[in-house]
């Protein structure tokens, strides 16, 4: 195993689906899971942003995942789930098929993301680990969005 992906050993991740594909995020940036709920649309705002929902008096922004990842978008059904995550001081949701659980994955079963992956730029793939026979994408949380786009969010959360 090569450690360039900056993994500990035995790093505790929440796992989810998206398309029929199994992906996980360090239980760090997690705040906290529910369910899909209806998210008000806002104008004017890029694909990605489904809208935002009002969290116990907060307003969160939610997000469509699948539409950053240019993947097929997923029906909604009554296993969808909000995956609420805080990244460099901004809190935001994260529309995902299902969450499958929490996984502690072992050093020897994460690899790098393959080379093909880091010449096209995406930066949001930070490892690939097999555990159980699922291939499981590690995302990074920190690099899902362009700095424009970060910007936006924070924008539309401030109000």
């Amino acid at each position: 195993m090569s450690n360039s992906a900056n993994i500990k050993d035995g790093e505790q991740f929440v796992v989810f689906m998206l398309c029929d594909k199994y992906y996980g995020i360090t239980i760090d940036s997690v705040v906290e899971i529910v369910r899909l709920e209806a998210v008000t649309k806002m104008p004017e705002t890029p694909d990605f942003i489904e809208g935002i929902i009002n969290l116990r008096g907060k307003i969160v922004v939610v997000i469509d995942i699948c539409r950053i990842f240019n993947m097929p978008l997923s029906e909604k059904t009554n296993a969808s789930r909000i995956i609420i995550v805080e990244s460099l001081g901004q809190r935001f949701g994260m529309i995902v098929d299902s969450v499958s659980e929490v996984l502690g994955i072992s050093g020897s079963d994460i690899e790098p993301p393959p080379a093909i992956i880091a010449e096209t730029g995406n930066k949001a793939v930070k490892a690939i680990a097999l555990v159980k026979e699922k291939l499981i994408t590690i995302l990074e949380i920190e690099t899902l969005f362009k700095e424009d786009e970060r910007h936006l969010i924070k924008n539309i959360e401030i109000g």
